[in-house]
């Protein structure tokens, strides 16, 4: 307990430290006056001398700040670093990512980024390894053997091995697996002497095989309990596929109440275990859209980073600092297709005519793009193309000669007439901006020598009906070539039968020659050889005029924003895009130089 004596001692103390206090304050007081407010006046005096110290100041902060910038500019530099979600809109809808199955647009999309193959396409559309370290073909011609990369991982942690090689390709050739590729894997024999060893044994000769070694690869841990009639259905393929590309699956989401909103949004992850690895951008995003204008709209509203699947560059979006249109090339071809078994065209000189009639030149320089023009079945990229084996020349004179000489003459409207019939048929095209401006140009071209033509443009649905039963008198379409010169499928009399299992001789060309020159060119390796084996095939095709070869399609990629090391050159489908996309970026940031 505290006494008297404490209290008054403290009370003591606490009076002298607020008397002391009170003092300081006062001589503070005192000193301000003295020193601060009684020599304010005195500054209008000094005035220019104290602004000419302030105006100095300024200065030399200001030439600091200047000198800090410059000297980052020198000494720091935006670079691409790695980060961010790329979000991509694709016109079409995902169905199924299975690359045993994947087919469309949006389907081979997603199926790239997933999974991967035993070899790919680089940048310049050059065959190079993917899983295969290496691959090399025996002295038959016949044999393949592949061998795969060290420590290959599946998205789930397991080991992907030769046993997975095998097991996809005997899911392609089992019929009841029904895959589209079970065509080009008929007869071929694949063993799996081990854990990275693939060794496919071909039926005969096919210089073209190792561009078969590109689809993706499944995994048997996941499917081998799966029943093979019903591997097409099966959860896998939508809900949750793994595969061993760059991408891992993460989710999918379904909007719009009917099928015209509806849209998809699939959402990837990068795979940190990639053999090449982990991809740049953190996250992959796929968005689909059922027309031009929403993928439009979608994407003037910043919702998406890039699109894919338009014709050519909207009028409203002229490219800027801000957007960018790729186009890049594919190795295909847009031909129109004379259907020899039509009543009007299997006269060869009715359809030599056609072709002399039509300025290929001009067409191609008005599409409004850098397209690379097409005179051949070939690509002037395959080997065994020929610059003096190709089309017959523009030449209007002649057309109407061969036309003439084939009974057909100008009726009173200008309308050639044999026999009582008009020479006219109908074009069928596929309906974009594009393929309307190339009818309209056919059309002209045909009806200053007298030929009528009726132009129909269908939808994807119905114009895919149309091609498959053949069903037109000339056909517009694009394609696919690919990177090797072996059109077989294309122009061989036994692809346009009936029985045929695609029937893509959209011409139902047939000849002799033809055959056997296609025949021989696929199963020579050697590039020069094979160059010789096909000149008979050029000669007869330039000579029948089967079909009017006009230009190679490209793929159209507008971006918006940067979009680091897509430096695409040329390529087969417009999936093949994705080829590195593992190194794609769209962030910068600072670092010293």
């Amino acid at each position: 307990m505290i006494n008297r004596t404490t209290r008054l001692l403290w009370r003591r103390r606490y009076k002298h430290s607020r008397r002391h206090v009170e003092d300081i304050g006062e001589q503070a007081e005192e000193q301000i006056e003295r020193h601060f407010f009684r020599r304010l006046g005195r500054l209008y005096v000094v005035r220019r001398f104290v602004v000419s110290w302030m105006l100095l100041l300024v200065l030399l902060a200001g030439v600091v700040v200047a000198q800090t910038r410059a000297l980052n500019t020198y000494y720091l530099d935006f670079r691409p670093t790695s980060g961010g979600i790329y979000t991509e809109g694709v016109i079409g809808s995902f169905t199924n990512a299975n690359p045993l199955y994947a087919v469309a647009g949006v389907d081979k999309t997603i199926s790239h980024l997933i999974f991967s193959g035993l070899l790919k396409y680089n940048e310049q559309n050059v065959l190079v390894g993917d899983l295969a370290k290496s691959w090399s073909v025996d002295e038959s011609g016949r044999k393949y053997t592949v061998v795969l990369r060290d420590q290959l991982v599946w998205h789930d942690g397991k080991h992907l091995t030769a046993e997975d090689v095998l097991f996809t390709y005997q899911l392609i050739q089992h019929p009841d697996a029904k895959s589209p590729l079970f065509i080009s894997w008929r007869g071929v024999k694949v063993e799996a002497p081990d854990l990275k060893t693939v060794v496919f044994t071909l039926p005969n000769v096919l210089a073209s095989f190792p561009h078969s070694l590109t689809n993706g690869l499944v995994p048997k841990h996941l499917l081998k309990d799966v029943p093979i009639s019903q591997l097409r259905s099966a959860n896998f393929n939508t809900s949750n596929p793994v595969g061993s590309g760059p991408f891992k699956w993460e989710e999918v989401e379904v909007r719009g109440t009917t099928p015209e909103e509806r849209e998809e949004r699939i959402a990837l992850s990068r795979n940190d275990k990639y053999y090449a690895g982990a991809p740049k951008l953190q996250r992959f995003i796929v968005r689909t859209f059922r027309d031009d204008q929403r993928l439009l709209k979608s994407f003037e509203d910043k919702a998406i980073n890039a699109m894919v699947g338009l014709s050519s560059v909207p009028d409203s979006m002229e490219p800027g600092a801000n957007i960018t249109a790729y186009s890049v090339p594919i190795t295909g071809a847009v031909m129109v297709f004379f259907r020899i078994s039509h009543e009007q065209l299997n006269d060869v000189r009715v359809r030599q005519a056609l072709v002399r009639a039509v300025d290929t030149v001009a067409l191609v320089n008005s599409l409004g793009y850098p397209a690379i023009a097409v005179d051949s079945p070939f690509l002037r990229s395959h080997d065994g193309y020929d610059r003096k084996l190709v089309q017959l020349e523009t030449n209007i004179e002649e057309a109407n000669r061969l036309l003439d000489e084939a009974g057909w003459l100008r009726g009173g409207n200008g309308v050639r007439v044999k026999d009582g019939q008009l020479l006219s048929f109908t074009l069928q095209a596929q309906n974009n901006s594009e393929f309307t401006y190339v009818t309209q140009f056919l059309q002209k071209s045909w009806q200053a020598v007298g030929v009528q033509v009726k132009i129909e443009q269908q939808e994807e649905a119905d114009f895919q009906t149309i091609v498959r039963d053949h069903n037109y008198g000339a056909l517009l379409n694009g394609i696919g070539l690919g990177a090797d010169p072996d059109v077989y499928a294309y122009w061989h009399s036994s692809q346009g039968a009936v029985q045929a299992a695609d029937r893509l001789n959209f011409s139902e060309y047939s000849s002799v020659s033809a055959d056997q020159a296609l025949e021989g060119g696929r199963t020579r390796i050697d590039p020069g050889l094979r160059a010789v084996k096909y000149q008979p095939f050029l000669e007869a095709w330039r000579n029948d005029a089967p079909a009017l070869a006009l230009y190679q399609p490209r793929l159209l990629y507008i971006v918006r924003g940067n979009l680091y090391n897509f430096d695409v050159k040329m390529v087969n489908s417009t999936s093949d895009r994705l080829g590195n996309v593992h190194n794609w970026m769209i962030r910068q940031a600072q670092v010293n130089k």
